[in-house]
C-alpha cells in the first residue's frame, strides 16, 4: 500500500476508512511509539485493514500553554515520514485550534474516531488521554469503544534502565548535549530543520565555511561542537556543527553552523536538514586565531571518525 501523509481528517478518501487506529503527539517516534506501532501494524494485519495514525500540528500544548510547553522535536513532515518508517500506512495530522481542544471526550471520540475515520480497532499506551482538560482515559476509552463495536488494545510503555521511554525524556538529553544517549531511544539519529542564511563570512575567512542555519522549528541541541550528517539531492555530507556563540571573536550571538567536509556548497537559501551523531566537544574560547584554526582541524579529524559515508 503507498505510504500517505494527509494534513486534515476531511482529506480521507472512503476507501482508507475502516482503519486500525492511533492517535497521539508521537513526538521524536522513539522506541516507546515503536513498540506500540508494532501492535498497530498487527492488529491492523489481524483486521485485513489499513493502519493510521492521527497525530495533531501543532502540539495541543502549544496553544494551552503558549508560554511553556515543550518545544518540538520533529517537525510534522518528519514525524509522518518516521511513522512511515515503522510501517504505518496513513498519517492524518489534525490542525490544532481551540474548537478541537474544546471537544469533550465522547464528542473528540464520536466526531473522529466513529464519524469520520469509522474506526475498526484502537490501539494506545497506557497513559492515553483525550478530549476537553483530558478528561477521557483509557477507562474510558474502553467504554466508548465497546459502545461502539470497536476493539481496543493498550500496549504497556517501553522500559529502559528502570524508567519509560518518553519524548520528554529524549528532550532533556537532548537539552544536556547527550546525544548519543538521546539518538539510543530514538528511531532514527536526532535531525533539524532550517534555512540556509548568509552568515559574517568568519568561517570562510578561517578556511572552514559554514552553512548558518536559521528559522529551526524543533529544539535545537545544548551548545557545542557536534558530528553530523546532511542528505540531499541524493548524498550524503558529513558535517562539523557548532552551536552557540564565537567567543575567541567576542561574539556572543547564538548560531547554529554547520561545515561540510570536503565539499563546497552555495546553499543560501536553501532548506537543510542536519542530522547529529555525537557531541565532540564544548564552544571554548581560544586565545588566538591559530589556536581555534588548529582545534576546528581537530574537531574535522573527530568527525571523519564518527560519521561514516553512505
Amino acid at each position: 500500500m503507498k505510504k500517505l501523509f494527509i494534513d486534515s481528517l476531511s482529506g480521507i478518501p472512503n476507501w482508507l476508512q475502516s482503519s486500525a487506529i492511533s492517535i497521539g503527539n508521537f513526538d521524536g517516534v522513539h522506541l516507546g511509539h515503536r513498540k506500540l506501532i508494532d501492535h498497530l501494524l498487527q492488529t491492523a494485519t489481524n483486521l485485513n485493514v489499513p493502519s493510521l495514525v492521527v497525530t495533531f500540528d501543532p502540539s495541543p500544548a502549544t496553544i494551552l500553554y503558549p508560554n511553556s510547553a515543550p518545544p518540538a522535536l520533529t517537525w510534522i513532515e518528519r514525524r509522518a515520514a518516521l511513522l512511515h518508517d515503522l510501517g504505518v500506512d496513513i498519517v492524518v495530522a489534525i490542525r490544532t485550534d481551540a474548537d478541537l481542544l474544546a471537544l469533550t471526550p465522547e464528542d473528540f471520540f464520536q466526531r473522529v474516531l466513529v464519524d469520520q475515520l469509522h474506526g475498526k480497532a484502537i490501539v494506545e499506551g497506557p497513559n492515553f488521554r483525550f478530549g476537553q482538560g483530558r478528561r477521557g482515559d483509557v477507562s474510558m476509552l474502553h467504554s466508548l469503544c465497546a459502545e461502539n463495536n470497536l476493539q481496543c488494545y493498550i500496549v504497556q510503555e517501553e522500559i529502559r534502565e528502570g524508567e519509560w521511554i518518553s519524548s520528554s525524556r529524549v528532550r532533556k538529553l537532548i537539552q544536556e548535549g547527550e546525544i548519543g544517549q538521546a539518538n539510543q531511544m530514538l528511531t532514527a539519529p536526532y535531525r533539524i530543520l532550517g534555512r540556509v542564511a548568509t552568515g559574517a563570512g568568519r568561517g570562510t575567512g578561517l578556511g572552514f565555511p559554514t552553512a548558518n542555519l536559521v528559522e529551526i522549528p524543533v529544539m535545537v541541541p545544548m551548545i557545542g561542537v557536534y558530528a553530523g550528517r546532511a542528505s540531499f539531492d541524493g548524498k550524503s555530507y558529513r558535517l562539523a556543527i557548532n552551536i552557540g556563540p564565537n567567543p575567541t571573536f567576542g561574539e556572543s550571538q547564538y548560531k547554529v553552523e554547520a561545515h561540510f567536509l570536503d565539499t563546497k556548497l552555495d546553499l543560501v537559501g536553501r532548506h537543510l536538514e542536519i542530522e547529529f551523531l555525537a557531541r565532540i566537544r564544548t564552544v571554548q574560547k581560544f586565545q588566538s586565531v591559530e589556536q581555534l584554526q588548529n582545534q576546528l582541524r581537530l574537531d574535522l579529524e573527530q568527525t571523519r571518525s564518527i560519521v561514516p559515508l553512505s
